[in-house]
Order: C-alpha cells, then structure tokens, then sequence
C-alpha cells in the first residue's frame, strides 16, 4: 500500500461522528438537491414550476370541476394561476393537528389527492411533490382558496409558512384556488419566466381538453407578437383542431386527417388523436398522458405507431399489395404530424419531470382503441386508404434502396478487411440500415456477459482493456502505435481525422457501454475525446451514444425496478415503493448483471435508454470546444486546476444538472 495513503498512524475519526450527520427535513431536500425534483435550475426546469401549478388545474378540469383557468405573468418575474374548481381543502388536516390541508399540501412532500385515485380518476400529479416543491423554490408563494362561499389565504417563502390560513370573509360568486408564486433567485439566478413558453404552453392545455377555457394574461410590458396581452383559447375540437392549425395550408396525401377520440373499457381512461400527412414538408410528434407533454413519447407513442403500421399492413394485403408486408413504423411515421393524447389510471413515468411514458398497459390500450377507426378511416374510402399506402410504400421502397445499397458497400468494406479485423471483436450477422450497433465494453468479464446478452443479428461487441490512451495529451506517433485505438478504429472501418467518413461507418450506432460509476465515467469521457479529435464526423453525424446500465436494483416482494443512479433511486423509493420493504442491491459493474439483466437493463433496444452524444448545433464552433476538451484532457495540468478553480463554486450547480 501507498506511503501516501498509510503512515501507521490510524486516521482520526473526530471529523465524522454522529453531528456529521444531516437530517434535512420539511421542503429542505427540495432546495439541496432540486435537480431530483424538477431536473435541474435551468429555463427548461424554471418552467416546469409553472406547468406542475398548470397540471393541478388541469385536473380540476379533466375531473369535470372546473370549466376555467386563468394564467396571469406579471413584471417581477411573478406567476399566479387560477381555476373554478373545488378549491384545496382548507380545514384542519386530522394528522396534523392545528395545520390547515392547505398548509399540509403546499408543505409537506408526497401529499395530495391523487395516490388512491378517489378524488381524481385521471390526473398529471402523481407523487404528491409538485406544488410543494414550487413553493419550496419559490422567494414567496400566496394561495388563495374560494370554497363553501368563503374565501381563504395563506403564504409561505421559501417553503417555510409565514402565519396561520387567514379566512378574508364571503365570496359567494367565486369558488376555486389561485396560486401565485415567484421563482427564487437563489436557485434560479437571474432566469426569467419566458412569456412566449408560456403562451404556448397554456394554448397547448386548451386542446388537450375540449372543455376548458384558459385565460391568459401577461403585463403590457411583457407582452409581444408571439405573447399578446391577454388571450382566450378554447377548442371543441380538441386536438382535431390543433391539428388543423399546424398543418395549416398544406398539402396532405389524404384531404381528411385522422382523427378521434375513444374510451378504454372498463373505465380504464381514454385516447384523443389526431394525424395528417403532408405531402413535401417536415412533420413533428406531440405525445401527452393526462395532459402533462412527454417529449420522449413512450408506451403510448409505441400504441399508436404499432397501430398505424399494423393498419397499413393489413390494407395493403386487402388491396393485393403484398409488398406491404414490409411497411415499417418509420415509413408511417417519417413526415407526419401526429398528436396523441392519453388519459390512464396511475401512469408511471421515467422521472419526475415526466418526459416518458413507461406504463405497460398504454400501448395495449391505445393500440386496440384505435385500430379499428384506423382500419375504418382506410377503407370507408378506398381511394383515400390506397393514396395514403402508395405514399408509404414509395419511403419504404426507398428505405429499402438505401438499405440494400449500404449492404452492399458494408459487405465490401467487409470482405476487404476481413483479415484484419480485429480478433476481439465478436461482430454481428446483419448490415440493414438503421439497425447495426456495436457497444464498446470494458473488460473482459463485462464483453462477456454482454456477448451473451446481444442480438447476434444487429449487435456486435468489442471489449477494451481499461482506460484507454488519452488522445488530447497523447503525440500522433503514440497514437498510431496504440493497440486500442487500432483495434477501434479497424472495427469502425471509417478512418479517422481528415480520412474520416461516416459514410463508410460500419455500424449505425457506435455505445459506449461501461460501468455505472467513477472508473466507467472516465473511461467513457476518455473514449468521448477520442471520437471528437479522431472522428468526429460520426459524432457529427448522430452515431455516437452513452449506454446508461442501472447501478441499483429495487425489489419488494415481486415487484423489482433499477435504478440509474441515487436520485433515481430515491425517486422509485418514494414514488413505487413508498411504504414497502425494500432490497437494494448494487450493481459493482456489467460483469456483475447476468446476461438477461444486462439485455434488459440497457441494451434491448425496446427497454433500454441511450444518451446521443452530440456537438454544437453549430459546427463552425469546434474551435471553443476544442479548447474545452483541451483544458480537460490536455496535457498541461495547469488547465485543468484552473478549470476546477474558476468552476468550483458551481459543483452544486453540476451535481443538481447531473
């Protein structure tokens, strides 16, 4: 052992005893650490206080409560939402004497009226943590309750309640709560609300529910062209008119959307949809479980692609189409403007911040309540049901095209090096378009579990020994005479720095699969460096992605959940497993997961996640990140102490984003 490490004299335990222990308690978690609870303090999570007030309205309204909402920005950064709805409960709240409900809600984490589904049968908010963690982020918070004719106040700062529920007397024509907060600038910094995202957002809820009127309203001074004074938004068209209004003047291959709304049976929710096909222009995706957006789609989204696909199939084979067979999601989906709006019972998502639907019953769902008014909508009229399967088989015919054309020039890269690939690497069967993949693993107890637990057709796997050579501190003479890096760059087949061509790429995507913690972080920062100084037109061209394995796995009783890291583990513990036994086991790296784990967890294309790893938007900026990836990884040390002095009153910051 290191002299540096041990001396022989045991080491003082003075400076961590039980005093060093922390037991934060009441919204005090939610200002350490927001990033578990709104993903982090930037514009993106600033606005996300907003829609998580938005949310509780909105499910007044979709309870059939409330009729109206209004959104009101005010200079000052101050943002107040009201509805019509049934108001928060304002009495004393039985567990806890002497506190208003209202107070227990805006308060305490995990409370609310959603977790049994008794008081709402659909809702947005689910953990209970949404208006609490406004408040907890907020310089000052007022909420006003009309209910039983009375109208009632109470405020907070900081999370903390500055004085008891103050009854202000009769309102006999008001009912309903109104919530007006302002963003703390000791978490936020000097971030304002962007009236425009606000607009839009609140514009977006009136279709997402047909029966809802939102009010909005900003200050004069805050107001513009793409953010007016005051609006009033109201569709009984639902997304059918939403619809309408992005595909504006366009031409579409059928003059009639598709569009609709369905139950599910047995009172299990509903669906609302709406798609069109333009004819020479880009399309775009908007997916919503309970009115809340989720970007990144999810089980929902894989209902409605399988539908359409499924649907297009089976016309194809009604009309002697047989080529159909091979129509994929992505020839339906390329183009389209599709707009899918689900309302299930407890939907479970990827993290708080809603971004995913993962609840497995919602592709069931949505596909069987679709399917059919999609079967109807091909047929009713053929002619409409055979120019929208021409329109699709002529982007297959031409994915196909490309893909037989990228077989062939793989095949041939293929037999040309075929001698000198590398004997490590295990490559896959299969060279079609958009599905090869090869994961980079460390080690060889890892490459191994991971061979066991590909797609031999679609992915390959070349294991690497330890961390790599540092390319941005490395001459060019010790870089070509790196084994590693040799092997790499022969499995990639596409050259590196000037020669570099991701055309001759062969692999779609390149992943980096290493182990959930410090040592797979650098290994994997030290491959990201290789990539953009020795081929960067892979990154460039979207190819390169982060694998992300769990480090956790949560079980009580049957029921087991990974965990990516802590705060996804504390958020499944106080969401999935709240109240329940639980067994946390920790994954020490890849070698540790058997084979179906590891396929499970983070490389079957239909569970896992991927991170793409990408540039600037502009790549004429490469200069200043090649001065960022200097001052990391260069060889003068002096950069990197500097980097770590000038940012180190930001660690906070980082490990909130992170």
């Amino acid at each position: 052992m290191s002299d540096d490490l041990f001396d022989g004299t045991p080491a003082s335990s003075g400076d961590y005893d039980s005093s060093a222990i922390e037991v934060l308690e009441g919204l005090e978690p939610v200002r350490r650490r927001p990033g578990m609870y709104i993903g982090g303090t930037d514009d993106r999570a600033l606005h996300h206080l907003a829609a998580e007030v938005l949310d509780n309205a909105m499910d007044e309204a979709v309870a059939g409560h409330a009729t109206r909402i209004e959104v009101s920005l005010e200079e000052g950064n101050r943002l107040s939402i009201t509805d019509n709805g049934r108001g928060i409960p304002v009495d004393e709240h039985p567990k806890f004497p002497g506190k208003s409900t209202l107070e227990v809600i805006l308060s305490t984490l995990h409370s609310g009226g959603k977790f049994s589904g008794k008081a709402y049968a659909t809702s947005g908010g689910l953990h209970g943590v949404g208006v609490s963690v406004v408040n907890a982020l907020s310089s000052h918070t007022r909420v006003e309750v009309a209910r039983d004719r009375q109208l009632y106040s109470q405020e907070f700062a900081r999370g903390q309640t500055l004085g008891p529920i103050q009854q202000l007397g009769p309102t006999p024509n008001r009912r309903g709560t109104t919530v007006s907060f302002t963003p703390d600038s000791e978490i936020f910094g000097d971030r304002q609300f962007t009236p425009k995202r606000l607009f839009k957002l609140a514009r977006s809820k009136a279709y997402l529910f047909a029966g809802v009127e939102i009010r909005w309203k900003c200050a004069p001074t805050l107001a513009s062209d793409d953010a007016p004074a005051e609006a009033v938004f109201k569709f009984p068209g639902g997304l059918a008119d939403h619809l309408a209004e992005q595909v504006g003047n366009r031409e579409c291959v059928t003059a009639q959307p598709f569009t609709g709304r369905q139950d599910f049976p047995d009172e299990q929710g509903r669906v609302e949809w709406a798609v069109a096909w333009p004819l020479w222009s880009d399309g775009s995706t908007s997916w919503y479980c309970n009115t809340v957006p989720t970007p990144d789609g999810g089980t929902h989204e894989q209902g409605m692609r399988a539908t359409l696909t499924k649907g297009l199939r089976a016309f194809g084979e009604l009309t002697g189409a047989k080529k159909a067979k091979d129509i994929s999601a992505d020839d339906v989906m390329t183009g389209c403007e599709v707009m899918l709006s689900v309302f299930i019972r407890d939907p479970q998502f990827q993290s708080q911040t809603k971004d995913r639907l993962t609840s497995p019953e919602a592709a069931r769902l949505v596909e069987n309540a679709v399917r059919d008014h999609f079967d109807h909508f091909l047929t009713d009229n053929m002619e409409r049901g055979k120019a929208l399967l021409g329109q699709v088989m002529e982007r297959m015919d031409e994915r196909l095209r490309r893909k037989q054309e990228r077989e062939i020039k793989r095949k041939t890269a293929t037999n040309a090096k075929k001698l000198r690939l590398p004997g490590k690497l295990t490559d896959c069967s299969g060279d079609g378009q958009g599905e090869t993949e090869l994961f980079i693993v460390e080690g060889d107890s890892a490459g191994g579990s991971a061979k066991q637990a590909r797609n031999r057709k679609t992915q390959a796997i070349l294991p690497i020994r330890g961390k790599i050579l540092n390319v941005a501190s490395a001459s060019a003479d010790k870089i070509r005479a790196n084994q590693e890096i040799a092997d790499l760059a022969l499995a990639l087949g596409c050259g590196t720095r000037k020669d570099c061509d991701a055309e001759n790429l062969r692999y779609d995507r390149v992943i980096i699969m290493t182990d959930a913690d410090v040592d797979g972080a650098h290994i994997a920062t030290l491959l990201m460096t290789f990539f953009f100084q020795e081929m960067s037109d892979i990154v460039r061209k979207g190819h390169l992605f982060l694998a992300q394995p769990p480090l956790y796995r949560l079980t009580a009783g049957k029921e087991s959940r990974y965990a990516r890291d802590d705060a996804h583990r504390a958020e499944l513990e106080a969401t999935v497993f709240k109240g329940k036994k639980v067994e946390v086991g920790r994954f020490k790296g890849l070698g540790e997961m058997n084979p179906s784990q590891l396929r499970e967890t983070t490389m079957d294309p239909g569970t896992r996640s991927l991170v793409r790893i990408t540039l600037p938007p502009e790549f004429e900026q490469r200069a200043a990140v090649t001065r960022l990836v200097d001052e990391l990884m260069g060889r003068n040390p002096e950069h990197r102490f500097n980097f770590i002095q000038n940012r180190a009153g930001e660690v906070d910051r980082d490990l909130i984003d992170a």
